[in-house]
């Protein structure tokens, strides 16, 4: 399915909120087609590790531990004018890849989050239809509908109110890429209390404040 979040894959985008396949896409978390996780030789890649996502793993490794952390992930990513995308953005990418709970990720998760952006990238530039570098509101309106959000106008401006951190009215990739997580993390939520799948649920105050915690970015 494409859309809750997720960039599309294949297919024209547009679900409903309760069409759901689980996954942000083929292949699943921290995995890359063709490769299979096994230790790393000294000083050298894993066996049938990809030398350019290996290249690129090793200029993010700045300690050289093997593991990225989110600071060093932020230092490696930049928006199209040049600024490092915001901190909170890459805890999300590194917490989404990261399986063993370290606060870190090894090659092999590296690999499926550098997969998991280019489609983010990819998608992002579809919907940036003026070239600006930047999605505004009418462009993430758009945005939003393609990817299976059933959001009114007035939403999506509250949207970029709060997530557009340098006050232009639009939104950079760091910046969209949290908003759609965010989005997809609340409505998985509100799916799973939706028993009948009416985009209606009766929800008591801790149920409506685990999901404020939890869908906090």
């Amino acid at each position: 399915m494409a859309g809750y979040g997720q960039p599309p894959t294949a297919g024209p985008p547009g679900q409903p909120y309760y069409q759901h396949q689980a996954g942000y896409g083929a292949p699943a978390y921290g995995q890359q087609p063709g490769y299979q996780h096994r230790p790393a030789g000294p000083g050298g890649p894993p066996p049938g590790a990809d030398p350019t996502l290996w290249s690129w793993f090793v200029a993010v490794d700045q300690d050289q531990s093997r593991q990225i952390s989110a600071d060093e992930l932020r230092q490696a990513l930049t928006n199209s004018n040049w600024s490092y995308f915001n901190a909170e953005t890459c805890r999300l990418m590194i917490g989404m890849f990261d399986r063993d709970h370290s606060g870190t990720i090894d090659f092999q998760e590296f690999c499926g989050l550098w997969q998991y952006l280019q489609q983010w990238r990819a998608t992002f530039e579809s919907f940036d239809t003026d070239r600006s570098g930047s999605i505004d509101q009418r462009e993430l309106q758009t945005a939003f509908q393609r990817l299976g959000y059933n959001l009114s106008p007035n939403f999506t401006h509250l949207v970029l109110s709060r997530f557009d951190r340098q006050g232009h009215h639009a939104l950079k990739l760091d910046d969209f890429i949290q908003c759609c997580v965010l989005l997809r993390m609340l409505t998985d939520t509100f799916r799973a209390r939706d028993s009948h799948q009416r985009g209606i649920i009766q929800l008591g105050y801790e149920d409506f404040m685990t999901m404020a915690i939890l869908g906090k970015p």
